[in-house]
């Protein structure tokens, strides 16, 4: 039936993800190596679905001091539903740079906008025509802000924290909850939190929301 064949589907992800996790701490001894002058910027867009983020690294013979400092770079549009395999070349236009909080030192993190090979945007550039209508009211000095939700899930796609039988008790007591009974992946949170700091985005808060495993974020106010 395809319920069956549905749950076998889900089944193997949960088996790969299983098998892909790595010690961390191995990768550890690697990045505390030096580099030299060169760093490594990672640029970052927004693949074809809307929703999926993809990246890739080039080395630059030193640390950019601004976002003209970074070239721009292309990649397969067809293996991430923007472009056709017949003309696949997507280019990536480096629009802001972070420092790297993963990698550190004086490595980037690149956020880019995507266009197709006629220089027009990707269906998924929302950004161009944003900006476009912002730089036209830019004398009113438009602020941005935003809140995000999210659940943390466990390897086998469980909620994280959640009792692998059943569920926990009826809300009330998780909602900027305290303690190990109540919240559940406070060190990702606070990994995240600093993260934000170290990379200069204006984050302006967190808390645990109303589910167990589940947390928001606030970026923001920022002027656009």
């Amino acid at each position: 039936s395809s319920l069956s064949f549905f749950v076998s589907i889900v089944n193997c992800i949960l088996k790969m993800f299983a098998f892909a996790s790595t010690n961390k701490l191995v990768l550890e001894k690697y990045l505390s190596l030096p580099q030299g002058s060169r760093v490594q910027a990672t640029y970052i867009w927004i693949d074809g679905t809307g929703q999926g983020i993809r990246t890739k690294t080039k080395s630059l013979e030193s640390k950019p001091s601004k976002v003209e400092d970074v070239p721009i770079w292309n990649y397969d549009g067809s293996s991430c539903y923007q472009a056709e395999g017949s003309n696949s070349d997507t280019y990536l236009h480096p629009v802001k740079i972070y420092p790297c909080p993963f990698r550190r030192g004086d490595n980037v993190l690149v956020l880019c906008e995507a266009f197709k090979y006629n220089q027009e945007p990707t269906l998924t550039n929302k950004r161009k025509a944003c900006k476009e209508v912002m730089d036209k009211a830019k004398e009113f000095a438009p602020w941005f802000g935003i809140e995000q939700e999210y659940t943390l899930l466990d390897q086998d796609g469980h909620p994280f924290g959640w009792p692998k039988d059943g569920f926990p008790g009826p809300q009330g007591p998780y909602y900027c909850g305290v303690g190990a009974n109540k919240v559940y992946g406070r060190d990702v949170v606070e990994a995240h939190y600093r993260c934000c700091l170290y990379a200069g985005i204006r984050i302006s808060g967190t808390n645990a929301e109303v589910m167990p495993a589940q947390w928001e974020f606030q970026v923001g106010p920022t002027e656009g």
